[in-house]
């Protein structure tokens, strides 16, 4: 929560400098006009996420409680001009967040909690398309195919949940979609940016055990999330 108090506070500095200057006046002076004529230029990002789980199960009984926590991204973009309104963007970056899984049929904390720390290294392949330029306000929306790779997945262990190790897969894909705003200030463009994450395939590493509690009744396991990025370039 400070974290994100402390982004929105500068967000809205942000904006009362930019309209100070005249970017929200019925004339405003224009910034960095020819920018974005590039074929190709680069940015990097800082950011927030929240992870969460979907569980399908194979039978119907109690469900698992996924408890979601605030988590940071950082990371670089790389923008191609591919036409007037539309550009080719990867954004790699490194995404970290936690989430508690509260599983409903145990009395005990050992067996009914847990923890899923997870240190992404995200590779999305994103299409943007924007509006038409008013002043120095440019809105667009993005989607695009995203892959992943865990470094926390506890892919390699031998353990199991009977040791309280929750394995997921190394790698995962996703679609992504999302949209936000290009800001043109005098120095450089500030885009603050929402963009939703869903994971296509299961990702969970089953116990060693077919009838494990854990495990048994989980008939796939997909990561989603929500990004709240502020890109420079």
């Amino acid at each position: 929560m400070k974290k994100t108090a402390v982004f929105t506070l500068f967000l809205l500095s942000f904006l009362g400098y930019s309209q100070s200057k005249g970017m929200f006046s019925k004339d405003p002076i224009i910034h960095l006009e020819n920018f974005q004529k590039q074929r190709l230029y680069f940015g990097y990002y800082l950011g927030f996420n929240s992870f969460d789980f979907k569980v399908d199960y194979k039978t119907v009984g109690p469900d698992i409680q996924v408890k979601k926590t605030t988590g940071f991204n950082v990371g670089v973009v790389a923008d191609l001009k591919l036409q007037e309104y539309i550009n080719l963007r990867f954004e790699p970056g490194l995404y970290y967040t936690k989430r508690t899984l509260h599983y409903p049929n145990f009395t005990n904390e050992t067996d009914a909690v847990r923890d899923v720390n997870s240190t992404y290294i995200h590779f999305p392949l994103l299409v943007k398309f924007s509006s038409v330029r008013t002043g120095n306000i440019r809105p667009y929306i993005l989607g695009g195919l995203s892959t992943t790779l865990n470094l926390s997945s506890n892919s390699k262990s031998i353990d199991d949940n009977e040791q309280q190790k929750f394995r997921v897969k190394s790698w995962s894909t996703n679609y992504e979609l999302g949209f936000g705003i290009d800001f043109f200030s005098e120095y450089f463009i500030f885009s603050p940016s929402i963009r939703g994450c869903f994971s296509l395939k299961d990702e969970l590493i089953r116990d060693n055990d077919p009838n494990s509690p854990w495990t048994g009744n989980i008939e796939s396991l997909k990561s989603r999330a929500i990004f709240i990025n502020f890109t420079f370039h």
